[in-house]
Formats: structure tokens, sequence, C-alpha cells
């Protein structure tokens, strides 16, 4: 970056401070963040406890809005690289998708079904510390117009940190004082369906290759994880394929996100108001 854009630049701290916290603020942190690179989707979500997660801020055209708010919030953010990597509590600062991804991940279903559909090539994010054990993850996306994010665009990108720390800290602090999280979106029925996914005709073993076949693991990463051979998960692939029905990984996705749709359809329990 030269002096005259640098300049230009710290500038426009100044202006995006100046704007009202919240919404306003986050969108001019979006302009501002624009003009050290070219980034095609905003899209900021808060991770808190067994809350599902809470879109504070996005760029998405409503079309793809529904594929990666509406529809990930229903349960597949617990395949996302992102969201398990808050779960790990991950230090603040900027990374890319594919430090956190699986070795397969970028073949698995998930990706092909959750990003694909909107052209995306490379995804980074700012993870922010908040209060209470929250975790807010600032995602920024590439379509496949545009190259992935040079080291130089990291750079530049990794000095904003304190300024996104701020804008987001204080976004969160208006939406906890204007609008409480209900009860109601607690999570513990999405968490428990794919904690439980397949218990009815799986063996336990069955269940923990499933598990780490959705989140975008191959045969040989589940063998190494389950310290069992690549042939044995082969065995067991193909056992779970049958017992559920499938055919395919696609197949098993889509089972998965019914299923889980299903648990949010349910009526919440009385127990859960108290």
């Amino acid at each position: 970056m030269r002096h005259k854009e640098l300049k230009h630049w710290t500038t426009g701290v100044a202006h995006l401070l100046a704007q009202p916290a919240g919404r306003p603020r986050l969108l001019g942190l979006s302009q501002w963040l624009q003009q050290i690179c070219t980034v095609d989707h905003f899209v900021l979500f808060v991770y808190e406890g067994n809350h599902r997660p809470l879109a504070l801020f996005d760029t998405f055209p409503p079309d793809k809005r529904h594929i990666y708010v509406e529809d990930y919030q229903v349960g597949p953010y617990l395949l996302d690289p992102f969201y398990l990597a808050c779960t790990r509590n991950q230090a603040p600062g900027l990374w890319r998708l594919r430090q956190f991804a699986p070795d397969h991940f970028y073949l698995g279903d998930y990706y092909l079904t959750y990003y694909q559909q909107t052209g995306l090539t490379e995804e980074i994010a700012f993870f922010i510390d908040l209060p209470e054990g929250a975790k807010a993850v600032l995602s920024l996306m590439r379509s496949t117009r545009n190259p992935a994010y040079s080291r130089d665009e990291m750079h530049l990108l990794d000095c904003a940190q304190p300024v996104v720390e701020q804008v987001v800290g204080e976004a969160w602090q208006l939406a906890r004082a204007q609008s409480p999280r209900p009860a109601q979106d607690l999570d513990y029925k999405i968490r428990e369906a794919f904690d439980q996914f397949g218990a009815h005709v799986l063996t336990a073993r069955e269940q923990e290759v499933v598990q780490m076949l959705l989140r975008g693991h191959s045969s040989a990463s589940v063998a190494e994880h389950l310290a069992i051979s690549p042939g044995t998960v082969k065995i067991h692939r193909k056992n779970l394929y049958a017992k559920l029905g499938i055919g395919s990984q696609s197949e098993l996705l889509g089972l998965f996100v019914r299923e889980l749709a299903g648990q949010r359809d349910e009526p919440e329990p009385l127990r859960r108001a108290v």
C-alpha cells in the first residue's frame, strides 16, 4: 500500500467510527476493508454457548442469504470448520478456512452444497473474543472471479484486527441490549440430533464415522483419528450406508439436513422456558 493509499485508509477509520454503532458501523467496516482488497461477501456470525449462530450482519443478496444464513442456522453450522474452531477456543486473529478444514472438506458435500452455490473460491475470517465466552467470526468471502487472498492482502487485513474487534464488540453489546436472546433460541435439540444421528440403527463406532464423514474427513483421515485401518473405515461406511438406506455421501448429507430441519420444526418443550 502506497503512502497516499495508506493515508486514505487510515483517514477512513475516523469516518467509520463516526457511524452509529450496529449495522451502519458494520456496513462502514465492510466498505473500509474493501479499500484493502476485493471482498465479494461479508457475513458476521456470533457463536454463544448453546444458542444457534446469530447473524449480526451480512452483505448477501436475498437468494444467497437463504443458503448462507437461514439454511446454515438450521443445523449445518455444526459441520463448519470455523464453528468447530470456535468450540476449540481458537485464538483471535485472521484465519483462512483451509487452516481448519479436514483433508477432504473441499471435496465434501457440505462444501459443494453450501459454498459452491454462491460460486465462492475462498473464505477468510476475523475471530473476535466477546464477553462471557462468546465468539464472533467475520467472514470475508471471494467468488471464483477473484483469486485467493494473497500474502500481502492477508498482512494488510491483519493490521485491521483492532478496529474489527472494536466495531464488532460494540455491535454485539448493542444487539444484546436491544434484543436479549430468547430461551427458544437454544439449540440443545440440534446438537443432540447431531450426536444421536443414526443411533436407532447404527453402532457407536458407525456414528463416529458418520460424524467425521459429514465434517469432510476422508476415509484415511477417519482411520487416523479413530486409530483404525482404512479398510475398517470402508467396511463401516458400507454398512452404515446400507443401514440408513442411502448410497452416497451426498445422500448422507441430505438425510442429515432433513433430520435437523425436522428437529427445528418440532414445538419447543415447556421445560425450555424454565
